[in-house]
């Protein structure tokens, strides 16, 4: 039986709303609300001390919440600079003692971008400083996860994600579905079936172990001609894409994948929404 979790990136409103005040927090309220994941949001910098890092690892193990760590957003893979593709590589030895002290089992990788070079070039770029880093850091136990993008410019669509993880097996990618439909400039995700395909594309080019328990991201987001624009809630209506269908495909292929919403705000009762319909799937299907 599939048996996915979810979890937000970050804390919301609505943990604001009940009282928290600090990430320590976290974990036993999310606890108490059904969720089962969390994303600690280190995209503009590790500024928590290791102390405090460690406490809150504590915490997610005391109330069974799977952590992951999304990596800093200054990053720059394919930097035709090489002195910013090596800080890069600091900051990801950074991010992963950061992801040793909080427990985390995967920390999320921003893919790079073309800027004025060719996408080969930036792709041959980011391979490199991957390789590179593999070279430093050799085998955490760690997930290290390249995570799709929602820019045009931007590297990440799937299939070069898929190409980045094949420098090594450490290497999972973290399919960002908001992402995947805003650089489509949205319908890429109409049906079942559509989610389906990343599932069966990531399995056949990388292994069935790197599908089956994927950690994605999931929010809808606005987009323009040049894709990702702002992340939404579910309330929106105008823009997807929607998460019934990647329910739906969750249980009907028996996967397990860590669903981490990144909602404008909203993101722990738009991760409770996912659980819960995908809930309701499978107890009609018993």
């Amino acid at each position: 039986m599939s048996n996915p979790k979810f979890g937000p990136g970050g804390n919301g409103a609505w943990f604001k709303a009940e009282g928290g005040k600090s990430t320590l927090q976290a974990p036993g309220w999310l606890q108490s609300k059904g969720l089962d994941a969390y994303e600690f949001e280190a995209g503009r910098g590790i500024v928590t001390g290791d102390t405090v890092l460690a406490q809150i690892g504590s915490k997610a193990r005391e109330h069974g919440i799977l952590m992951s760590l999304h990596t800093q957003y200054f990053i720059s893979l394919s930097s035709v600079e090489e002195e910013k593709r090596l800080k890069s590589i600091d900051y990801i030895q950074q991010s992963l003692h950061a992801a040793e002290l909080l427990g985390a089992d995967t920390v999320v990788i921003h893919s790079g971008s073309a800027g004025k070079i060719s996408r080969e070039e930036a792709m041959r770029l980011s391979c490199d400083t991957l390789a590179k880093l593999m070279e430093c850091i050799g085998d955490t136990g760690i997930r290290l996860g390249i995570e799709t993008m929602g820019k045009q410019n931007q590297l990440g669509t799937l299939d070069e994600v898929i190409e980045q993880c094949k420098v090594d097996p450490h290497f999972h990618p973290v399919v960002d579905f908001g992402h995947l439909n805003a650089r489509a400039c949205g319908g890429e995700f109409p049906d079942c079936d559509s989610y389906r395909r990343v599932f069966d594309r990531v399995a056949s080019a990388l292994g069935d172990g790197y599908a089956r328990t994927m950690h994605c991201h999931f929010s809808k987001i606005e987009y323009t001609g040049a894709g990702e624009k702002k992340h939404l809630t579910f309330a929106d209506e105008t823009f997807g894409p929607a998460f019934e269908p990647l329910m739906e495909a969750i249980v009907k292929d028996d996967l397990s994948p860590r669903i981490i919403c990144e909602s404008d705000d909203t993101m722990a009762e738009d991760a409770l929404a996912m659980k819960q319909y995908w809930k309701s799937i499978n107890e009609r299907n018993r």
